[in-house]
């Protein structure tokens, strides 16, 4: 699951610099992700996919999901290149990878809940 979904360092650094806010940023992170993803499909027009993909993926990088974050700078860089024939594909992509990272970070969530 980590090195290619979660880079586990910033993970680290994050509940380090975080201390008690850790478990918040974890909740916050998977509410806000949620959203992000509703806004690529139903983005009206290249720009609004532009900029939920350019949102998501800096959200995702922060929190260490260094594979969504990818994805979606490729769904960034795809759509200033048009057409978006096929871009389909790549949204598709990014749901299958956040299914992946929203289980680790809820299985984060429980761990972190537990100590």
């Amino acid at each position: 699951m980590t090195d290619i979904h979660i880079d586990l360092k910033v993970l680290s650094d994050l509940q380090e610099v975080m201390e008690d806010g850790y478990l918040q940023l974890l909740e916050t992170f998977l509410e806000d992700s949620a959203q992000r993803l509703h806004q690529l499909h139903e983005a009206k027009s290249a720009d609004e996919l532009g900029m939920a993909a350019h949102s998501f993926k800096g959200s995702s990088s922060n929190m260490g999901a260094v594979g969504l974050a990818r994805l979606c700078q490729q769904l960034e860089e795809r759509v200033r290149t048009r057409p978006l024939y096929g871009i389909e594909d790549l949204i598709n992509r990014i749901d299958q990878e956040y299914l992946e990272v929203q289980h680790f970070y809820r299985g984060e969530r429980e761990r972190v809940s537990a100590s």
